[in-house]
């Protein structure tokens, strides 16, 4: 050994470190020239395959298309939320991230490619709605041009826009048969996020939050002080069932309207530098002391997740409905060559206690490629601030589970195919108003009448177990079985089968709010149809009643 200055260097000791350092520095490089060099390989390849199918390929190549399809089956292979967005596809991303779009505020209806447009429902305080433009009135032309022969799509593109142009439609008027001119000016259409705020009791505040676009915390917080002002607030639910998410910040946002400024909310983990980092509040909490439930399901995605979870582990708030979808993945958006944009996948985000919510292990896929949910086996205990235990690997677990009803296969087939969409239609043509949406109500006749349209459309009215049978009898058939069984079999179908007519009146109940949800819709817009679909939430109910035995105890938490 050598003394000097005070430092003794082993030699040696010294030399076998600086060994193990070069080695693996050795080893990052070479890893980095691996990936290197497999794209440069990959890259060459391709472009090569292109050249001489350009060069000598048969037919013409449809080089736009085939590239579209290679980049679509590459990033397919990663997840579903990196994408490639082309430049012509862009305000479509806006109106993903923003829900913003130019134009004149209506959902329109083209039964017939030849025929006209219909107004389907104009939104409150639209353009389209203060022209005069109202549910069943038929536009004919847009700016001079028959809509005969075009598609829906091709109407709604043409009535879309750049803010501050105009557009003039040949419009038939829906009660009094009359033709008139319409010219709207078109403007920035937002749809908000904040879908309804009320009381559902005289002290219960309920706001039904539909996205988390640029914005919504600040509505929130308005229509959390519009309820205060309004009413003795002891308890708000905070309704996020079938929220997809939506805006990172907008969810940490919302989180500090009820926690102490300074709360950890999410931490995004990332390879790259930038993609790792932390959110806490920034921002004075609204109220850290009201009693907040949150509403969830299966639907409820990304940041009405980071919300839910955040909120569940600093304890702030009872988590009610059933698990929610399992995204826990945060996208970016890259610029590329031509106008395009990438959007990928660039880190996982937990949860204040460490969770990650998400379900699916799309790094590890079968063999034939398909993923699947991570097992209950792998997940992991996590404790919240008080103590309980969450577990990570598949959503979010609400605090209490109360399920949805479940529906028909008939209602969901009439909904689905349209049916009680176009009744809605007809229904307006007969009637000019309807009484206010608290004191409306179908009646019996008026569901003879739905019955009469319903006869003479066409979908399937099959029962699940009818549906089940079908597919049994076509199994026996192949299996040469169904002659053996003929007997049993038809005495089964003969039970099962019933008329188009008989299954609507045996359903008559799940049917009915639908209808009138649609009908309320088109004489007093969006809010009143939430309203509505409140006088029927059975789930909703059931979880105000199971949460106000033990709501907000420290205890009981």
């Amino acid at each position: 050994m050598v003394a000097g200055e005070g430092i003794i260097v082993n030699f040696a000791f010294m030399k076998r470190i600086l060994i193990v350092i070069a080695l693996a520095a050795a080893v990052t490089t070479a890893g980095a020239q691996s990936k290197s060099f497999k794209l440069g390989k990959w890259t060459e390849i391709q472009s090569s395959i292109l050249k001489e199918l350009n060069r000598s390929y048969v037919d013409s190549l449809p080089l736009d298309r085939i590239e579209r399809a290679g980049v679509d089956a590459m990033l397919a292979n990663l997840d579903p939320y990196t994408v490639y967005i082309p430049e012509e596809e862009n305000e479509n991303l806006r109106m993903m991230i923003n829900k913003t779009y130019g134009g004149i505020g209506a959902v329109i209806y083209k039964p017939d490619v030849q025929g006209n447009v219909i107004i389907n429902e104009p939104y409150e305080n639209s353009p389209a709605h203060k022209a005069g433009l109202r549910c069943g009135d038929e536009i004919l032309t847009i700016d001079g041009e028959s809509v005969a022969g075009l598609t829906s799509a091709e109407c709604s593109e043409k009535m879309r826009g750049t803010p501050g142009t105009k557009v003039l439609f040949k419009v038939k008027k829906v009660y009094t048969g009359e033709l008139t001119d319409v010219r709207i000016t078109r403007q920035a259409i937002h749809l908000p996020d904040i879908q309804y705020a009320g009381m559902i009791t005289p002290n219960t505040g309920y706001i039904l939050q539909t996205g988390f676009t640029e914005g919504v915390a600040e509505q929130l917080r308005k229509s959390i002080q519009a309820l205060q002002k309004s009413a003795k607030l002891d308890t708000l639910v905070l309704d996020l069932r079938g929220n997809g998410g939506g805006m990172l910040n907008e969810a940490v946002d919302i989180v500090s309207l009820f926690v102490p400024k300074g709360s950890l909310v999410v931490t995004a983990k990332g390879k790259e530098d930038g993609a790792s980092y932390t959110c806490r509040t920034t921002k004075a909490p609204l109220d850290i002391k009201l009693p907040l439930i949150v509403m969830v399901d299966s639907g409820s995605a990304s940041a009405s997740e980071i919300v839910s979870g955040a909120l569940q582990d600093l304890d702030r708030a009872i988590v009610i409905g059933t698990r929610t979808f399992g995204k826990g993945l945060v996208q970016s958006i890259r610029p590329l060559p031509y106008g395009g944009q990438l959007k990928l996948t660039t880190a996982k985000y937990y949860t204040p206690s460490g969770r990650c919510v998400q379900a699916i292990d799309y790094s590890h896929r079968n063999e034939d490629g398909s993923v699947g949910h991570i097992p209950d086996s792998l997940t992991h205990e996590f404790k919240t601030a008080m103590g309980r235990t969450v577990r990570d690997g598949g959503g979010i677990t609400p605090d209490i589970e109360v399920k949805p009803h479940e529906y028909s296969r008939l209602t969901y087939s009439l909904v689905l195919n349209g049916v009680v969409e176009q009744y809605a239609l007809e229904y307006v043509r007969k009637h000019q108003s309807i009484p206010p949406t608290a004191d409306f109500s179908f009646s019996d006749a008026d569901y003879e009448d739905f019955i009469e349209f319903a006869k003479g459309k066409d979908f399937d009215y099959r029962s699940s177990a009818k549906t089940y049978f079908d597919m049994v009898r076509k199994e026996l058939k192949r299996d040469g079985l169904e002659d053996a069984m003929a007997g049993e079999l038809e005495a089964l179908g003969k039970a099962l089968d019933m008329e188009k007519e008989e299954f609507l009146r045996l359903k008559k109940d799940e049917i009915v709010p639908f209808i009138e949800e649609e009908i309320v819709v088109r004489y007093y817009f969006q809010p009143a149809g939430v309203q509505l679909r409140l006088r029927y939430d059975t789930q909703l109910q059931e979880a105000l009643r199971r949460a106000s035995s033990f709501m907000f105890s420290p205890d009981s938490l």
